[in-house]
């Protein structure tokens, strides 16, 4: 527990004071012990084919952009994907690339008001901690904040949880070769 409780952080300390730009807005964190090495859990994450299939309950598709293979530096990808029961378009860029340790993408264009989505990597012995930051905005003012609350909070973190699941689940076996070469 000790050990844990130190490389959590360590891993956020710096993290949580450089990088959280958004103070006055919601923030999911999620960290996910791994068991494969760092620079395939980062190349797994940033795989717009294995997003794809983390997101098939949500007919997820990339349209525009970076459409497959994996998304780098400056690079954007549009989503389509059906949440609570309508089509959206979300738009996404890579705007902080770090291999293998950070990224960040940030919304362009999309239902939300704003929103930067951190990926965190730090080794640990036999494995890797993935550590997710994901800030967001909703727009509709104070509807909005009612709707975090009530609902989307909760929603957000389920998909990213299943996403992590994914990305553990491809890291572990050997799967995860069907999406990246080395």
């Amino acid at each position: 527990f000790l050990r844990k409780f130190l490389v959590h952080k360590i891993a956020t300390f710096h993290t949580k004071q450089r990088y959280h730009t958004y103070p006055k807005m919601p923030r999911i964190e999620l960290q996910t012990e791994i068991k494969a090495e760092r620079k395939i859990v980062f190349d797994l994450s940033r795989s717009i084919d294995l997003h794809k299939i983390s997101t098939e309950h949500t007919n997820e598709e990339a349209i525009a952009g970076k459409t497959s293979g994996l998304i780098g530096m400056n690079e954007s990808v549009t989503w389509r994907a059906k949440h609570f029961g309508i089509y959206q378009n979300l738009t996404s860029k890579i705007t902080e690339f770090d291999r293998p340790k950070y990224f960040a993408d940030e919304m362009v264009n999309g239902a939300f008001k704003e929103f930067k989505h951190e990926h965190h990597f730090a080794e640990l012995k036999g494995g890797t901690l993935m550590t997710d930051f994901f800030d967001y905005q909703s727009p509709f003012g104070i509807l909005g904040k009612i709707a975090d609350k009530l609902f989307l909070k909760k929603y957000m973190t389920e998909l990213l949880t299943e996403r992590n699941r994914i990305v553990k689940q491809f890291a572990e076996s050997e799967r995860w070769k069907e999406i990246i070469s080395e």
